[in-house]
């Protein structure tokens, strides 16, 4: 199980390295995304569920450096749940954190997914400031644009679960979200956390910058993985 788990890792850092070289759109990040998904699918579907079972849960933290919070910020409860995990944010001197709780394959892909989404948005925002010949703007403009974003890959990626949670059903007759879930939640309940719900950051959005992060990706296809490709 160890050296299935390395191998994975393996395989997720050199598609990172792969997808995130030179940049990437967010078709690119979403069809990575998608692949990561698969791997880590047929990983568990090797697997009983009693080997599932006895995987350990873990916390790891992506560290933002930022004291408020970014427009990624936007699809990270989107990105907990495409990888089975819980999250949470915490707030100190050294700023923002988001941890991430789950199934140790799950956890490497969040990191995955995080990172290649965050190269995406950074990606278009360029495009989009080059094609609308922006040399000046503001930082309601610029975080409008990524914010829209955000929204719309967040929501893109609820879909892409959906989906794909069904295909394993059909294709492999197992449930793999019930047993992560079950697991995952039995675990962070040991946790005994005393977790609140946050408050909107109150932030005014410019909306045509908004709407046109928003629309960048409405428009593109959604290619999940499909077990047994």
């Amino acid at each position: 199980m160890t050296t299935d788990l390395d191998n994975l890792k393996t395989r997720l850092q050199a598609l990172r390295a792969k997808t995130i070289a030179n940049g990437c759109t967010e078709e690119e990040a979403l069809a990575a995304a998608a692949k990561v998904a698969e791997l880590l699918d047929r990983h568990d579907l090797s697997m009983t569920d009693l080997e599932i079972r006895e995987e350990q849960c873990e916390k790891s933290t992506i560290e933002t450096n930022r004291k408020q919070r970014q427009p990624i910020s936007a699809c990270i409860p989107a990105i907990a749940e495409y990888c089975d995990c819980k999250v949470w944010r915490e707030k100190d001197d050294k700023g923002i954190r988001y941890v991430f709780f789950g199934l140790r394959p799950s956890i490497e892909m969040t990191h995955y997914v995080y990172d290649v989404i965050a190269t995406a948005m950074q990606t278009a925002w360029v495009q989009y400031a080059v094609s609308k010949r922006i040399i000046r703007y503001g930082k309601d403009e610029k975080g409008s644009f990524l914010f829209g974003m955000a929204v719309s890959i967040g929501e893109k990626l609820v879909a892409m679960k959906a989906e794909r949670d069904e295909a394993n059903r059909v294709g492999s007759g197992r449930d793999l979200v019930v047993v992560r879930h079950a697991i995952v939640e039995s675990e962070f309940a040991k946790l005994d956390l005393n977790l609140r719900r946050g408050r909107a950051s109150g932030k005014k959005v410019a909306a045509d910058a908004f709407e046109a992060g928003h629309a960048a990706g409405q428009s593109l296809a959604l290619h999940p993985g499909v077990v047994g490709k």
